[in-house]
């Protein structure tokens, strides 16, 4: 077999492992049966979460979610690929963003409840398909947040002047406890600290492309030649896929909204709203900060930044002559790694409490505070995966495992988009045939030991499933 029939074969063989998976738990007829007079006791004891999000928080909310790890680091990453192309890698991403988020608008317009594509795959697909799509989503995003809580640990103790070696762990633990608890407090004080955190981000990062604007006219010349600068082993073309599917995994927190549909108020207009203003002002601002670090210190200086371990953005910073930007842009990175970590806990929790509805995970997490109208169990379950996570020291969760889940993550989404009729149908459906094309091709570009982790993590899912189901039906009020 030729590499480049590899991931090909690894698709088709992920996806029987899928089918397969599937047609084995549904043999289990009686505890399928069970499961359903649960899930039907449960709509009546859970409360439902409150909508309190107009359009500005839940466009924050998706800000939150993108402007982070992804414009601080991934830029850095996608230049090392495939050289100064990465600003059309940038603009690539955001069309299949775009198509993307256009499906997710006008599902979660139509469905407006916590949990995304896993609900969207239960209710237009199928319910294997819907699993998939919950448990890729909490495998990839439970390890990002644990990075991201290092990543802050790293830039806070960096600006007090203290060593990561010994406080590196707890000052990471102490900000997942920190913003769990803000979390649990309700959504209108988690959307109001992240509207604040967005802010002082956003602002971070303007100032550094306003600081290096007399430096680009001089460097520009230069920077852009040659434009494609594949990575070694990697032909032109294989190298600026990848990047466009790197560049498209930085974009993908507009599904946060979709998310957290159930909080959102009039979902039928507020959803697709939200999102299309979060895509528009994020692929502006990456658009922007892309040209402004290649044609500030070029491509190869980015990407080796990103390889010492340096903040490719700081690095740019630097070349500024203003006083003081490069010490905001740190302030900025700080905000930036919060607001990912925050949203990171938000959307997880809200899946989790949508899986446990439908017991595919246990069904105490659906539980919801009455008081503060937020699933307690559900945050707290995700948190303490976070914090074990975090225990470890290294979480090396690569871009590709990232950009794999979330290409089959929105292919899901689109095929459910596609299924959407009359009404419900709010864009035409070429934004969804071309969002599934893109994501599948994209899909091919990565490596086959990739296909085979996410293999095993949906196997691993797949068991999950079936133990919780079975303890669902156990339960004495499924006797009668």
């Amino acid at each position: 077999m030729t590499s480049s029939e590899q991931p090909a074969t690894a698709w088709f063989e992920f996806l029987s492992v899928a089918r397969y998976s599937a047609v084995a738990l549904e043999l289990q007829s009686s505890v399928v049966r069970g499961t359903h007079r649960r899930s039907k006791k449960l709509d009546e004891d859970v409360t439902e979460l409150r909508r309190e999000l107009g359009v500005f928080q839940a466009m924050m909310l998706g800000l939150g979610a993108i402007v982070g790890t992804g414009v601080f680091v991934s830029i850095g990453i996608a230049a090392g690929v495939t050289g100064p192309a990465v600003v059309l890698a940038v603009a690539a991403g955001c069309v299949v963003a775009v198509c993307n988020g256009l499906s997710s608008a006008q599902l979660a317009a139509s469905h407006p409840v916590s949990g995304g594509t896993y609900e969207y795959g239960y209710r237009w697909l199928n319910p294997a398909a819907g699993f998939l799509a919950g448990w890729m989503f909490l495998c990839a995003k439970s390890a990002s947040a644990a990075t991201a809580a290092l990543g802050f640990s790293a830039y806070l103790l960096a600006v007090v002047g203290q060593d990561s070696g010994d406080l590196h762990i707890p000052v990471a633990i102490a900000a997942v406890v920190v913003l769990s608890a803000l979390i649990l407090q309700g959504i209108r004080r988690t959307s109001l600290v992240n509207t604040i955190i967005v802010g002082m981000t956003l602002v971070s990062l303007l100032t550094m492309v306003i600081g290096v604007l007399p430096d680009l006219s001089v460097t520009a010349k230069t920077a852009w030649r040659p434009l494609f600068v594949p990575l070694d082993g990697l032909s032109t073309w294989g190298a600026f896929g990848q990047a466009c599917a790197l560049m498209f995994v930085a974009f993908t927190g507009y599904g946060r909204i979709a998310t957290m549909g159930e909080e959102v108020r009039d979902p039928a207009r507020t959803i697709p709203r939200a999102m299309i203003a979060t895509l528009v002002v994020s692929s502006l601002l990456y658009m922007v900060v892309a040209v402004t670090a290649v044609g500030t210190i070029g491509a190869e200086a980015l990407a080796a930044a990103t390889a010492d371990g340096t903040a490719p953005l700081l690095a740019v910073a630097a070349a500024s002559e203003i006083a003081g930007v490069e010490i905001l842009m740190t302030a900025g990175a700080i905000t930036a790694m919060l607001g990912v970590l925050l949203n990171l806990v938000l959307g997880l929790s809200r899946v989790v409490l949508a899986m446990g509805r439908r017991c595919d995970l246990p069904a105490g997490l659906a539980h919801v505070t009455e008081t503060t109208g937020t699933p307690a169990g559900a945050v707290t379950a995700v948190s303490a995966v976070i914090i074990g996570l975090v225990c470890l020291g290294d979480v090396r969760l690569t871009w590709s495992f990232s950009a794999l889940t979330v290409l089959i993550y929105y292919s899901l989404t689109n095929l459910a988009a596609l299924q959407l009729t009359g009404s419900q149908q709010l864009y035409p459906r070429l934004f969804s045939w071309l969002g599934l094309i893109l994501c599948l091709l994209l899909s091919l570009h990565m490596d086959s030991q990739v296909w085979i982790a996410g293999g095993v993590c949906l196997i691993v899912g797949f068991l999950v499933r079936l133990i919780s189901r079975r303890a669902g039906s156990g339960s004495p009020e499924n006797q009668a």
